[in-house]
Formats: structure tokens, sequence, C-alpha cells
């Protein structure tokens, strides 16, 4: 990753007087073409790199850039670490223990010791997923089209679709891009989509707008108060999803008050039904009439 392989070059010139060009491909394993390339833009990230010729030579920070040795803070650095580890909880290779092996062995204790926050990205599906996140990245890299079978409340369609960001968001995984079949941007959930193939087929990148990046308008749709009595069995999964001022005691029932506002009818639906007996709706009305469908439906199932 040529991130952590920047931040080894200028950790380790901060920690030594000079190093060359061929000592730092070695290092890093790369060409020493590849270094100076880095070198490259360090320079032009306002990092002043010299390099001296000849016998003792190599390359350098510039003196008056010395004078603090600590370009990052420990805070920034365990950020840093932070960000890496949870990419590596959905990626195949491990990039966090390999930048912490070149930042040197004082600096990784420290940040080893004092890094207590675990930040998974993966789920259930970890190992579908991180295949799915690598062919995606892939072809968004190369500007290549995706096709898959993707699975919706609508039914099962084939989409080819230009790649253009891969997102964690509403505890799930997506990828957003411009679906050829519908002729509009698009978000899909990476657990709903299957036989995902790079058609090695480029495009040529198209404008996208802040209001296309709006990305909850391809999530939520409607604005739905819920009133509802909910069982003290349940309580606990109620403060875990909305926090313990979502209810309250309702003396008359002696069951909890839940109110608050949803923007996804059929999400709402399925949220309600999973509690199964321990829940009562009282508004919205349309909302009690749904439940009560699919009670009778699941009722006669079983008869």
């Amino acid at each position: 990753m040529k991130i952590d392989r920047l931040i080894g070059i200028i950790t380790i010139l901060l920690q030594k007087e000079k190093a060359t060009t061929s000592q730092l491909a070695e290092r890093f394993e790369v060409s020493q073409r590849t270094i100076q390339r880095d070198i490259d833009n360090i320079c032009k990230a306002g990092i002043p790199i010299v390099s001296m010729q000849g016998y003792g030579g190599g390359l350098s920070i510039a003196e008056g850039y010395k004078i603090d040795k600590t370009l990052l803070t420990q805070n920034e650095l365990s950020a840093i670490f932070m960000g890496l580890k949870s990419i590596d909880s959905i990626s195949k290779y491990t990039y966090s223990q390999s930048l912490m092996e070149k930042l040197g062995n004082e600096k990784s204790a420290i940040l080893s010791d004092h890094n207590r926050v675990i930040i998974h990205l993966s789920s259930f599906y970890q190992v579908s997923v991180t295949e799915k996140i690598d062919v995606i990245k892939q072809a968004i890299s190369n500007r290549e089209l995706i096709s898959f079978q993707y699975y919706s409340e609508k039914g099962e369609s084939e989409r080819i679709i230009e790649p253009y960001f891969i997102m964690f968001r509403w505890l799930a995984w997506y990828v957003y891009g411009y679906c050829l079949t519908q002729q509009d941007f698009r978000l899909f959930k990476l657990n709903r989509l299957s036989g995902l193939q790079n058609l090695k087929t480029s495009y040529e990148e198209r404008f996208i707008s802040e209001k296309e990046l709006d990305f909850d308008q391809y999530i939520w749709r409607d604005d739905i108060k819920l009133v509802a009595l909910f069982d003290m069995s349940v309580k606990y999964r109620l403060i875990d999803e909305y926090g313990p001022e979502c209810v309250t005691f309702d003396n008359q029932s002696g069951k909890l008050l839940f109110e608050n506002v949803f923007t996804n009818r059929n999400h709402l639906l399925q949220w309600i039904l999973s509690y199964g007996d321990a829940v009562k709706v009282i508004e919205p009305l349309d909302l009690v009439d749904r439940v009560c469908q699919n009670a009778k439906n699941m009722l006669a199932q079983y008869k």
C-alpha cells in the first residue's frame, strides 16, 4: 500500500541522518524508480528531502526541517493504525502490521501498547464480502464495468454498472455506481449481489453532482411516526438500537411506550414483525392493518 510506504520512508529519514535509494528500495521491496517517485511525492507534500552524491551521501530531510523530529504525534500515528487495522478486517492483505514493522520497533511497541480500539468492518459473510470488495476496488481503479445478479424487494435482476465508490454505511457494505440498466446512479448492497464479474470493459468517468452523492436518498423515502407498546422482556433490544431515552414506562398497560420516526415503511414492518407478540402497534393505523394481515398469513401457513 502506497501510504504506508510513504509514512515509512519519512519516519526512517527522521530517525536517521541519511539513507540511500537502494537501501530504501530493499527495505520496502520495491524498485529504486518507485522510491524516487515516492520521494518526489513527499517533496510535493511540503517535506523537503535533499540528495547528496558521492561517498557518504544519500537522501535526508533538510536540516531546517529536523528541528522537530516528531512529524507525526503518537495520537496521529494511533489514528492511522486504527484506520489501517479496520481496513485489514475486510482485506486480503495486512497493512497495519507491515507498517508497524517498517516504522521501527520502539515506535511500534508504543502503538501496540496504547492502541486498544478494535474496529472490525467485516460481517458474518467476511470471506465473500472481502472477495467482492477486492474485485470492485480493482474495477474502480481501472475504470472497468462490473456485472452481477441483484436481489431486491422487486425481485432479481441482472445489472451492469460503472463502479465509483465502495462504502460502509448503515452497518453494511455497498457499491455506488451508474447502472446502465436503469440509466441512473444507484446504490447496491454487497450481501445482495452474486455472480460478481469484472467485465474488463473500460468506461469514461461521469461527473457526479453533490446531490447525487447524498446517499440517504437511495435508502430513505418516508416519514412515519410509530407509537407502540413493548413488553419489558425486549427492553434491552430497544435500548441497544435507540438508546435509553427511546422508551417510557406506561403505567396503564404496564408496558414500554415507544415513539420514534422511521423513514422506510418496509423496513419498519419487518422490524415490528421481528418482535413477534412482544409488541402492539398503536399508530399508524395502516401499519396496524399490515401487521394483522401478516399475522393472518403466517397462521395460514400452519393450518
